[in-house]
């Protein structure tokens, strides 16, 4: 599909939502998807599936279509009203469908038409009541605060009882987020990923549409922080379309782009519409040919293909459909420039480029694009974190891989990492996250710690080839450490691997990886990786060199990372 005109966008997503019209409730409140669980109730696990097709459905609406309307109309009242069996019931703290309630609040500030107005007299008051449930609980000191506010301007703007100091405190911990550059922090945490596009300054815009005449400063400052932004965020696209697989909410998948749609809905052009025309017509094609759909045709909970194992603890069925937030462009009128653009290029990107705000330096090597992060996460958080931020690179064309176990090295697949085996144990270890970095123009500096005992200064070095490690490390233990490279997809046209002397390589007919070694007893090995670790293929193998790390020696390692990439047909 070429994805130019209004029509073939819209096309698109009824592709994506027409297989969920036969699996609404009878009083379409609720919409199940699958069995698999999450950490919030059936209750919300149907209603979050109800929820979020709106974000594609309310922009749809709001830009003169039709379709859907009767479903959310229906199960709006339903949802909401106490005495019917689909009752979407009262809220408690931290509820997950305070998450749900902004898809629902956006209805109801572009598209009233659509969600209040054909509602009675007993079905808006049920409505609003249940809504303001949400200035009744605590919410997270972190993103979750645009849910609160956006319910309250929906509120407001209905004229219906609506909390002004929760919107108030609201704003101003969205503010105290705010780390200049155009970057946000999420909350307290210290962790970058496209979470900062997809939900900060997303949220921001639509509140800078919704609020223009009631708050015009702040919404001018939510516009220029998203200019400034954007001229980072154009570094995480790849050429063929595809976004920085990297952090957590991986399943989203196509809302990887969704800051784009929110970008010109907004009014910004300082990118050309051409441009983001180009980013997102290519980005939701590249995500059609990927594997995402089951055989009904409704999304699963994964990257490349169903895969439960890199999945978070608050992915249930329905939480794939948050990737419709990048259709908040079918929101603009039929005479939009940007519906007459023709779609362009990305504009001559840095080969490399330091990103200060996000601690990472990003390379685009031929037609890959590369990042390397100081491995800067939380040390708890929603599932595989280490494997999500704290790899040395992470890669658009290669992806990266998650632990099925830290119990051996093809059950823990470590591309792109540094990982200890302790003599005498079967343990893995790699970087979790580290304890100081340094983020320089060309390279990454970090020390860190993959065991009590054992540290690492790693150096990472943006390089022609590929990339460079340096890696000095004491250790009170004797044991191998491995340095992994990328991990390639195997059972595919053209593969071999190889393994000898100080290096080894795994390559196909799309894609390799060729490793090289200087240190201890440096020996090349070929890590046949667990199947479904990598999040962009079910199988690969990750071109390795071994090491002998002693006991109370001091050890400098040097390994060679060189990659290609053949542009896909």
């Amino acid at each position: 599909m070429k994805l130019e005109s209004k029509q073939e966008f819209q096309q698109w997503m009824f592709q994506v939502l027409n297989p969920l019209k036969p699996l609404y409730s009878q009083g379409c409140a609720r919409l199940s998807l699958g069995e698999s669980g999450a950490t919030y109730p059936r209750v919300s696990v149907e209603m979050e599936g109800f929820s979020r097709p709106l974000w594609a459905l309310v922009p749809f609406w709001f830009g003169g279509g039709d379709g859907f309307e009767e479903i959310y109309q229906t199960g709006v009242l339903n949802g909401t009203n106490p005495s019917h069996p689909e009752y979407w019931g009262g809220c408690s703290d931290y509820d997950q469908r305070f998450v749900e309630m902004a898809a629902i609040a956006s209805g109801l500030i572009f598209t009233p038409e659509k969600l209040w107005e054909p509602l009675c007299k007993e079905g808006k008051k049920n409505l609003a009541v249940w809504l303001n449930g949400i200035n009744e609980h605590k919410i997270p000191d972190c993103n979750w605060q645009f849910f609160m506010i956006l319910v309250n301007v929906a509120l407001q703007k209905l004229e219906c009882p609506y909390s002004k100091e929760n919107v108030s405190s609201g704003l101003e911990k969205i503010e105290s987020y705010y780390m200049g550059d155009g970057w946000y922090r999420d909350g307290t945490s210290g962790q970058k990923d496209y979470y900062i596009s997809f939900a900060l300054h997303y949220y921001g815009l639509l509140y800078a549409v919704a609020m223009e005449k009631e708050d015009p400063k702040r919404c001018k400052r939510f516009r220029e922080r998203a200019k400034v932004f954007a001229r980072d965020f154009l570094y995480w696209f790849d050429e063929n379309g595809s976004a920085l697989p990297y952090g957590r909410s991986l399943s989203y998948r196509f809302g990887e782009a969704a800051f784009w749609s929110a970008y010109v809905f907004a009014g910004l052009t300082e990118i050309s519409v051409g441009v983001v025309k180009g980013i997102l017509s290519r980005h939701l094609n590249w995500w059609q040919q990927q594997k995402i759909f089951d055989r009904d045709g409704v999304l699963t909970i994964g990257y490349g293909y169903p895969n439960l194992i890199m999945s978070e603890r608050y992915n249930a069925p329905g939480s794939p459909y948050w990737g419709m937030k990048t259709l908040l462009c079918l929101g603009l009128s039929d005479e939009h420039p940007f519906w007459m653009a023709k779609t362009e290029e990305l504009p001559r990107l840095k080969p490399i480029k330091l990103l200060k705000q996000a601690d990472m330096v990003m390379h685009r090597h031929g037609l890959d694009v590369v990042a390397y992060p100081a491995g800067v996460c939380e040390r708890y958080g929603h599932g595989h974190v280490p494997e999500k931020y704290s790899k040395f690179a992470y890669s658009t064309r290669f992806g990266f891989s998650v632990a099925r176990s830290q119990l051996a090295l093809h059950e823990n697949a470590p591309d792109s990492s540094l990982a200890f085996v302790i003599d005498g144990d079967d343990y893995v270890f790699v970087r979790k996250y580290s304890d100081t970095y340094e983020v320089l123009t060309d390279r990454v500096v970090s020390l860190w710690h993959p065991f009590p005992g054992i540290t690492v200064t790693s150096i990472i070095i943006a390089k022609e080839y590929g990339h460079l490690r340096i890696h000095e490390i004491k250790s009170q233990y004797d044991c191998m450490a491995y340095d992994c490279g990328f991990s390639v997809e195997k059972f595919t046209d053209g593969y071999e691997q190889k393994a000898a002397g100080k290096s080894a390589y795994a390559i196909q007919k799309k894609q390799g990886c060729t490793v090289t070694g200087e240190g201890p007893q440096a020996f090349g090995v070929i890590i046949e990786a667990d199947p479904n670790t990598n999040v962009l293929y079910p199988n690969g193998s990750i071109p390795s060199i071994r090491y002998r790390i002693n006991k109370g020696e001091e050890i400098r390692l040097e390994t060679r990372i060189e990659t290609f990439v053949q542009e896909e047909k």
